[in-house]
């Protein structure tokens, strides 16, 4: 009799412990990334590039870069419009100037900076909303021409600038 007690205890004991582990949600993510589970659905719009200088395939690039990372490091479902987060802007700088000068009073050192302003919009919870300016640059030897490194660094710039419109909208450290 007391070991079919003891059995039954046991048991119903399990029952609870796993009815209330099924019962709680808790989200973590290795990747810090922190969002309501309400949130299904992303919208990416296109970024135009209205940078005084324009670089032909940089708003592509941009703006396929963004939705990739988000993609890789989210849930969410990409959606053309509507979604319950809105990602747009526009590409507003796009520039090379010398940044280390010889004794020779020439360049040593280009740089290339790019700048985007992005509008965040989460429908569910607009206190989240934003509007920020991101840049950011990579230098490369006045030596090359910008031509035969531009692909190199627009590559490294956008990763950049991709983490950290990323990293303000979807990690809270």
């Amino acid at each position: 009799m007391k070991k079919r007690l003891f059995s039954i205890t046991i048991h119903l004991g399990l029952f609870l412990v796993l009815g209330i582990m099924t019962g709680c949600k808790v989200s973590y993510s290795f990747s810090g990334v922190n969002i309501s589970p309400e949130i299904k659905t992303v919208t990416v719009q296109y970024f135009p590039n209205r940078a005084p200088i324009v670089q032909a395939q940089l708003s592509q690039y941009f703006t396929d870069a963004l939705i990739d990372k988000i993609e890789a490091n989210t849930s969410l479902n990409l959606v053309s419009s509507g979604g319950d987060i809105i990602f747009g802007g526009e590409i507003r700088n796009y520039e090379t100037r010398p940044t280390a000068i010889t004794g020779e009073e020439t360049a040593a050192r280009n740089r290339l900076t790019i700048g985007v302003n992005v509008r965040y919009t989460n429908t569910l919870d607009p206190e989240q909303d934003f509007e920020s300016s991101f840049s950011r640059y990579e230098d490369y030897d006045s030596s090359q021409s910008l031509t035969d490194v531009e692909n190199e660094l627009i590559e490294l710039i956008v990763e950049g600038l991709v983490e950290d419109i990323f990293n303000k909208a979807f990690v809270n450290w």
